[in-house]
């Protein structure tokens, strides 16, 4: 499966992806400064591989004392889109949201191996939740989570701030 939605669900590679969201143009020591756990060959390694997938883009090049500083965006097409993901097998969604579930369980285990951690006021949450919508009221629930969480997606890191992991999952209930 050569997917760009496979490739993307590398740890790594969706840390890229998450940092150019938004219409953001970075070169490599911007993205690095949001990454500070990713070493820098590992970040260039992915960047070209994203690259090479076509799933980011180099938009400017900049002459810098004799060397050239790129700075790169997402591609203006849709990433894992439709088409992509219509390709792709049972087996291959399924392997697909294994991959995804396990990055988030990384995530949490993390967190839990700090040496403290307070679950109430660090505001971790994890919850399920059966709600009943028309597809038109699915469709506007979903299109005002987006603006949110598109709101939240373009702040830039600060001393204030925590990175903060949210994850979301839409499954329907099988119909009858």
């Amino acid at each position: 499966m050569d997917s760009k939605a496979k490739l993307i669900l590398h740890p790594v590679r969706m840390k890229i992806v998450q940092t150019l969201i938004g219409g953001r143009e970075l070169n490599v020591q911007d993205i690095a400064q949001k990454l500070t756990d990713v070493p820098q060959a590992t970040l260039y390694r992915h960047l070209n591989k994203l690259l090479e997938a076509e799933v980011i883009r180099v938009v400017r090049e900049n002459q810098i004392r004799g060397t050239v500083e790129k700075i790169f965006a997402l591609s203006e097409h849709e990433i894992g889109g439709k088409e992509d993901l219509e390709k792709l097998s049972r087996d291959e969604h399924l392997n697909l949201f294994l991959t995804f579930m396990t990055h988030l369980l990384g995530k949490y285990e993390n967190y839990l191996n700090q040496e403290q951690i307070d679950l109430f006021a660090d505001g971790v949450s994890f919850r399920e939740a059966i709600v009943y919508l028309s597809d038109e009221e699915f469709k506007d629930f979903a299109l005002e989570l987006s603006k949110l969480m598109q709101r939240v997606i373009e702040n830039e890191p600060s001393s204030d701030r925590q990175a903060r992991h949210i994850a979301s999952i839409f499954i329907p209930e099988q119909k009858k």
